[in-house]
């Protein structure tokens, strides 16, 4: 087995994800680095916009918010969240976030381990068709096929 080099991976390298409300990034997948634990993006998420609320089966989901002021809302539970701030969200914890100020906020994503596939990876707990800026879905992949 081949170990991956190291790879640095601009912003502008990745594809917009809307699908799920937001601008989700996957910068550091299976695909674009060889990463084999899990993976690791950036959310970007304008005034008054939400990602929808979703959870992940297989995977621990660790957040960093950069920049902006958010509302996480954690088994229906809100707690706002800040720059500099952390959070640490369990497997299968039902989760969504709003921009809740007047600013771009930026926050910092990785999810870790990686599904067996990653359909199963990721389940949405409400519709998010009607969000704004939807578009695709973000599927990090295990392999060189798709991202």
């Amino acid at each position: 087995m081949t170990t991956p080099r190291p790879r640095i991976v601009d912003l502008s390298e990745t594809e917009p994800n809307t699908r799920r409300g937001g601008d989700l990034r996957a910068m550091l997948t299976p695909t674009a680095v060889g990463a084999k634990s899990g993976f690791m993006g950036l959310a970007i998420v304008q005034p008054g916009e939400r990602i929808g609320e979703h959870y992940h089966p297989y995977s621990e989901e660790f957040v960093y918010v950069v920049s902006g002021r958010l509302e996480v809302d954690l088994d229906g539970e809100t707690h706002p969240i800040q720059p500099d701030q952390g959070l640490l969200i369990p497997i299968n914890m039902r989760h969504r976030f709003r921009n809740v100020g007047d600013v771009e906020a930026r926050m910092v994503f990785h999810l870790g381990p990686l599904a067996p596939r990653p359909k199963l990876g990721h389940v949405d707990t409400e519709e998010t068709d009607g969000l704004e800026g939807a578009g695709q879905a973000m599927t990090p992949q295990r392999t060189e096929a798709v991202s």
